[in-house]
């Protein structure tokens, strides 16, 4: 029977380690994104110092393992088979989980799984034990579980949100009225003072606050810093303002880089202090719980967990260990080094495409937003007004950036550096396991607020993103505790065997997340995606959106042709594949006409007659859009109320049509591919040609109708698509007459 927890123990240590991967890979722009964002440090350096920071942190986390081993419940209560059935649950749930919610792309916290997960794997196996007596009840469920350390916790993560938000706001606020947009023309020493109190606060609460967490430092100098707190951030004040000064005047370093770089260090350090229980908390408590039971001699089934009750070092060895994986996970991960998190684009100081559509939610956040601070602003004198706008006001620069361009500046990466590691530095002390994803993204989201990023143009957008990946969170509460319920009790009831299955499950899903992530990664980006416009005159935009306009008609002809042959083979997952296809183009046009305003401000004086070209050109697009869309929605929509079928002359005039079409179309493509715009002047020519066969088409129809048609539903789709596919052809004829006039004038 030893041998079975043997095995547990080998797989849980397996789990931990994919666990830590995993998550590590998932987490790491929680530590990152600032320093990314900001674009102020190269990313090698930025890698560099975020694995020192983890490795740091891994081994100063020791007091957060008692959060796995008598956090959630009360050890005492369980017997050892029954402990070891929680966290086999557990781990299996967290791997199971986080392949969930990365196959769904939702967003989800490490720390929140881990929290919910025992939880409910401990509710189950309580409820078990006592539906096995005779004596006990639902009411003495409270026994098992540590309600008031477990409501600690819970709460600790749901106020963190508000916390984080909150603090995030105020002190960008405050940084922003003192240093303003324009902080690097501000006198030296307001940089250097700065730099001293962002340096000094982050060393209080890591280092001096992180000491209680750590069994590296002996007990003395441990004492001797808290007993000199305050003599020490003095001291700590004097010297980080010196070493800021000194780097500002003599190395003409940037003061707010090297916040950046020790911030980073810092955030990197909390989330590992912090974080590292919700990989290998489980694992080393299983570990102990057997080292324990197996120098005994008791039972498994008779032998209490009393013992992990109480205080239980952590092997140092142990933390390294997961340290370093975490370090070479961060380095290797092509996931940590290719992360675009959502949260840069919410907090994104320029206009990006929004990834959210706004809800009623949003929607009336933002209108009480707007409300109190109209109320504010009939109360503040209206000179504060203009002194407060001052600092507000941003700096006028290149409007049209490229990928490479920060998102935010570096007054706001330190602050979201400083305010994030602060905050997980403090419940790290507490030994509250914090979610750094909470923290960071909320903090992110309150000093982009602050900052003024979310206006009128974004609010509702970004305030519905945040909401949806609150939403995520919840969601993640809730299928952990489900989740690891169910696994619990099909391990109470299938011991070895269920053990067994559920980690050869774990093991197929791993493997397909990642075959699936490394297919993912292998396809090329797709060539045909519409690009935008950078040239400021008309000859060059006719030039460089050449490529696009032979994309769209390209996949113009594509899904009008497998409209037509889902039509008429009743194939309705070709018509739905069709519709896709169209959104995926519409959504492409339409970031295009996003760009317009940029596109126009980056124009010189002499060029103004491309601007009106570009519009015109992208009106056009949008028409052939619309067009199909409406061909493939109501195609689609007939088929699927299962319609009477299009008759053998519909069709065979439709593809009479398409067939015109495929040659018009086509020799379209190839102009336009090998930019020979004299041929244009052909395709003009022939535009009274298709209109004429179109127009014959529905002649026939109106005299079938007369004569032979039986069916007001087909007359009318096929109508509709005659008439539509003569709205598609003038709306291309169009494009081609005005690129080939703006072609002869230049």
């Amino acid at each position: 029977m030893d041998n079975i927890y043997i095995l547990m123990l080998v797989a849980l240590g397996v789990l931990a380690i994919a666990d830590l991967v995993v998550g590590v890979s998932n987490d790491a722009v929680n530590f990152l994104n600032s320093a990314i964002g900001s674009k102020a440090i190269s990313f090698k350096t930025i890698m560099i110092v975020a694995s020192l920071g983890i490795a740091f942190g891994a081994l100063s986390s020791s007091g957060m393992m008692e959060v796995a081993r008598k956090g959630i419940f009360v050890p005492g209560e369980f017997y050892f088979n029954e402990i070891m059935i929680i966290f086999m649950a557990v781990m299996i749930t967290d791997i199971l989980l986080l392949d969930f919610f990365n196959t769904l792309g939702m967003p989800t916290s490490t720390t929140v799984s881990i929290v919910f997960e025992l939880l409910g794997a401990a509710v189950v196996m309580s409820l078990i034990k006592i539906s096995a007596s005779d004596t006990e009840t639902f009411a003495d469920l409270s026994r098992y579980i540590n309600t008031e350390k477990a409501t600690e916790i819970i709460l600790g993560i749901l106020l963190s949100v508000v916390v984080a938000f909150s603090v995030g706001a105020f002190i960008q606020y405050v940084s922003r009225l003192l240093l303003s947009f324009h902080f690097e023309k501000k006198a030296a020493w307001v940089g250097n003072l700065f730099g001293g109190i962002a340096a000094t606060a982050i060393t209080y609460f890591i280092f001096i606050k992180g000491l209680k967490g750590t069994t590296l430092i002996p007990s003395d100098f441990k004492e001797f810093v808290f007993s000199n707190t305050a003599t020490i951030v003095a001291i700590s004040f004097v010297i980080w303002t010196a070493i800021s000064t000194l780097l500002n005047t003599f190395f003409k370093v940037n003061v707010y880089k090297f916040i950046i770089l020790i911030g980073t260090f810092a955030i990197a350090m909390a989330f590992a202090g912090n974080d590292l229980v919700n990989f290998i908390g489980v694992p080393i408590a299983a570990l102990q719980s057997y080292e324990a039971w197996s120098i005994s001699g008791v039972a498994a089934e008779a032998f209490s967990m009393e013992v992990m009750g109480k205080k239980v070092p952590t092997p140092t060895l142990l933390l390294f260990i997961a340290g370093m994986v975490m370090v070479l996970t961060l380095i290797f991960s092509k996931k940590a080094k290719g992360v675009l998190k959502t949260s840069i684009d919410l907090s994104s100081q320029d206009s990006v495409k929004e990834r959210f559509q706004p809800n009623f939610l949003s929607r009336g956040v933002v209108r009480l937003a707007i409300g109190t601070s109209n109320m504010f602003s009939a109360v503040i004198p209206a000179s504060s007004q203009r002194s407060i706008e001052k600092q507000f006001e941003k700096l006028k620069v290149d409007v049209v950036k490229g990928e490479d361009a920060p998102a935010f500046d570096m007054v706001r990466a330190a602050v979201n550096l400083m305010v994030a590691s602060i905050l997980i530095s403090i419940a790290t002390s507490m030994k509250l396991p914090l979610s750094t994803t909470y923290v960071t993204f909320m903090v992110a989201m309150g000093t982009s607020l602050a900052d003024r990023a979310w206006g009128s143009e974004s609010a509702v957008y970004r305030v519905a993103g945040v909401l949806n990946v609150i939403g995520g969170w919840f969601f993640t509460a809730f299928i952990a505790f489900i989740s690891a319920g169910i696994i619990a009790y099909i391990i109470f009831l299938g011991k070895g065997v269920a053990i067994a299955i559920l980690l050869l499950v774990t093991l197929a899903l791993l493997i397909r997340n990642y075959l699936s992530y490394k297919n993912k990664n292998g396809v090329k980006i797709d060539s045909a995606t519409l690009k935008k416009s950078e040239s400021s005159t008309v000859q060059g935009i006719i030039s460089e959106s050449a490529e696009n306009i032979s994309s769209v008609v390209q996949r113009t002809n594509k899904i009008y042709h497998d409209v037509l042959s889902g039509l008429a083979k009743e194939d309705l997952n070709k018509l739905k594949k069709s519709k896709k296809g169209i959104e995926k183009l519409d959504s492409e046009i339409e970031e295009l006409r996003d760009n317009i305003f940029y596109f126009i401000k980056n124009l010189d004086d002499t060029s103004v007659r491309g601007s009106t070209f570009y519009i015109i050109i992208l009106g056009y697009l949008t028409d052939v859009a619309q067009s199909l869309e409406f061909i493939s929605k109501k195609s689609y929509k007939h088929i699927n109320n299962n319609h009477k079928a299009l008759k053998f002359n519909q069709i065979k005039d439709l593809q009479e049509i398409n067939i015109s079409f495929d040659h018009l179309l086509g020799d379209i493509v190839s102009i336009f591919h090998n930019q020979e715009f004299e041929k244009l002047e052909d395709i003009l020519a022939r535009k009274d040609k298709v209109f004429e066969d179109i127009s014959t088409m529905i002649e026939k129809q109106i005299q079938r109708t007369r004569t032979e048609e039986s069916s007001p539903k087909n007359t009318t789709l096929y109508f509709s698509l005659l008439l539509e596919t003569r709205d598609l052809v003038t709306a291309l004829i169009n494009l081609i007459d005005e690129y080939y006039n703006s072609y002869k004038k230049n």
